[in-house]
Parts: structure tokens; C-alpha cells; sequence
């Protein structure tokens, strides 16, 4: 067996989503307490209904639905604030993962205009402010609009990032693919004026729509990050972009695989190796950990045991990770002067 990353090695998770990020108990004691009815009185059914399954169809569209759930149950300040706490400080005990961007969409979380948006974000802040008093680390949220959401309601939303980026938001992000209803050039000007801003900017593409997309939304968004931008590697004219502008990539494996937007660990072999010969960044993470019941560690291993990546290569994604960080001083951090406990270790003692 390969010698896996040593877990002293602090880790930053770049693309990582709130509805799939909190553990299936404390959502299930999340929805109870706010009295949402539920379908189903059994907790495995419920972790079944939020969890990815071998007895389900993999599919780009299936994953996006485990996800109605969890952002109904989040729907709600309180809701918030207890999801980004708890997965902040979960990622550090059981990965050590001293930087957390968090991405979600408060607009999808206010039960159809019932809540304030106001109160949703500065929720996802105090989540997070309260995670740094107890822990190491340094985490910051991404406002994330997309496809249903009108483009006059996210310029507001764009404003709200403004206004809170002193406060801890760091970046914002849209979700495609591109559609009748969803056009990345409508977000031009939003993403301009984001950056004047100070936010972050990243994008989700290269994922579920056609190779063409990533080329397009690099030229017309000019992202600092992509997320997934796995199909740029069947693009020469869009990795040389992506290589001279300095962009990112945020490679999110298993979840590419059980959306089926790769086929397979060969392929993904062919892709990583793609991207370094063409002197692609990029790093490695989950996308939604609880969700689809994997941790960036084990991404990480899984790479090194496939002989896909080395532990000399996962070090250099590990620092890629932090140097692409939207958090500010993220080597701040201090290193732990002991090793950190495995996560089987940290997880019996939460049981």
C-alpha cells in the first residue's frame, strides 16, 4: 500500500456545498426541531433519501435532487447557522482541514421569500465565527445563485455579498449548465462588479454541459476558480486559457463518478495527467462529503492508491489549495503540535 498523506498536512476544501455537507443525524435533528414534517419516521430511510445509493440510478440530475431536502431543512437562520458550524468544525476534527470555503444559496433556503435574505447570510457568518472560536481554522462562505433564480433578484444578492465581505463572505459562484432560462453572458456585468468588490469569483462548468462551455465562460466571466472543469481537458483552446490566466481548477472526483460526468478511474487518470502536462492547477475535493460519504482524505488516498497522484503530487494540491484560497490569510493557521487523530478515532467519540 502507498504511504498516504501524512494527516499533519493541513487541507483546504475549495468546493464544497451546505446541503451536502452536514452529517445525516444532524440534519435529521435539525428538521425535527423545526417541526418539518418528513416523509418518512425512519431515520435510515431519511439518510437513504439524502445519501447517495448503489440501489439508485447514478445521475447528474439524481444528485442534484438528493439536495431538495437538505435545502428545505436548512431553510431558516437557525437552520444555517447550526449547518455551517457543525460542518466547519467537523471537516477540522476528522481531515484537519484548517480552510473551508462553503458555498450555498441563501435564495434557495428562505422557503420562497417567507425569510430574509439579510438573516440567511448573516447566519452562514455566524456559523462560521462561531466554528473559529473553537477551532484553528479559517473558513468563508460563497453566495452561490443559479439556474431558477431571476437575474434582477441576484443583483440584490450580489449587494448583500458586498456588504458582508468584510464580514467573512468570500466569493460568490453560479451554477449552470447553460439552458434557455440560464446564460452565463447574463452574469457579465454581476461579475464584474463582484470582483470590483474584492469577492472571489468562481464558476461551476465543464461538468454536465458541452466542452465548448468552458472556453465561453472563461472569456466572459474571467473566473479566478472553476468548479469541476473536468471536460476542459478535451479542450487545448480552453486549457491554454485556463494555464495563462492563472485559473484554478476545484476536481471534485467522486462525485464526477457517481454523476457519471466521468466514466470511470482511467479516465480521470488520463484527465489529471492532461491537465499536467499542460500545466493546469488544480485541487482535489468533495463537492458535499456527507452527501455522497466521502471526505477529502479519502479522495486523496483513493488518488495515491490508484497511483494517480503521489504523495509528492497530493502535497502540491494540498499547498495549490491554500495559495487559491478566497480566505484571507490562511496561513495564519497554527499547525497542530500534535498529530491529528484519525477520523474513525474522532467519529466513535461523537457517537
Amino acid at each position: 500500500m502507498p504511504r498516504p498523506l501524512a494527516r499533519s498536512v493541513p487541507l483546504a476544501e475549495l468546493h464544497c456545498h451546505l446541503g451536502g455537507a452536514v452529517t445525516p443525524a444532524i440534519m435529521w435533528g435539525i428538521a425535527h426541531a423545526q417541526g418539518i414534517k418528513l416523509p418518512t419516521k425512519d431515520y435510515w430511510e431519511f439518510r437513504d433519501m439524502i445519501t447517495v445509493s448503489a440501489r439508485r440510478n447514478r445521475s447528474f440530475d439524481g444528485y442534484l435532487q438528493l439536495f431538495h431536502w437538505t435545502e428545505l431543512i436548512q431553510s431558516s437562520p437557525l437552520a444555517v447557522e447550526r449547518s455551517v458550524y457543525e460542518v466547519v468544525g467537523g471537516a477540522y476534527r476528522k481531515n484537519n482541514v484548517t480552510t473551508m470555503e462553503l458555498r450555498f444559496n441563501p435564495m434557495k433556503r428562505n422557503r420562497g421569500g417567507e425569510q430574509d435574505l439579510d438573516h440567511i447570510i448573516a447566519a452562514a457568518v455566524r456559523g462560521m465565527d462561531k466554528a473559529t472560536l473553537e477551532y484553528p481554522v479559517k473558513p468563508g462562505p460563497h453566495l452561490l445563485p443559479g439556474p431558477g433564480v431571476p437575474v434582477r433578484a441576484q443583483r440584490d444578492h450580489r449587494r448583500e455579498g458586498h456588504h458582508l465581505r468584510d464580514r467573512g463572505v468570500v466569493g460568490i459562484d453560479i451554477a449552470g449548465p447553460e439552458a434557455a432560462t440560464f446564460r452565463v453572458a447574463d452574469y457579465r456585468r454581476l461579475f464584474r462588479r463582484a470582483r470590483q468588490y474584492g469577492l472571489g469569483l468562481t464558476v461551476h462548468t465543464g461538468e454536465s454541459g458541452p466542452i465548448e462551455e468552458v472556453a465561453r465562460v472563461v472569456e466572459l466571466l474571467e473566473p479566478d476558480r472553476i468548479g469541476h472543469g473536468v471536460k476542459a481537458a478535451y479542450d487545448p483552446r480552453a486549457m491554454a486559457m485556463i494555464r495563462d490566466r492563472g485559473i484554478v481548477l476545484e476536481i471534485c472526483p467522486t462525485s464526477n463518478l457517481n454523476t457519471r460526468v466521468v466514466s470511470g478511474w482511467d479516465e480521470f487518470r488520463w484527465i489529471l495527467d492532461t491537465f499536467r502536462q499542460n500545466e493546469v492547477r488544480f485541487t482535489i475535493n468533495t463537492d458535499g462529503p456527507e452527501m455522497l460519504k466521502t471526505y477529502i482524505r479519502d479522495e486523496l488516498a483513493q488518488l495515491g492508491r490508484l497511483g494517480i497522484l503521489s504523495v509528492a503530487d497530493q502535497e502540491i494540491v494540498a499547498a495549490t489549495s491554500l495559495a487559491a484560497s478566497f480566505v484571507p490569510n490562511v496561513t495564519d493557521v497554527s499547525p497542530s503540535r500534535l498529530e491529528p487523530a484519525p477520523r474513525g478515532v474522532v467519529e466513535r467519540e461523537e457517537a
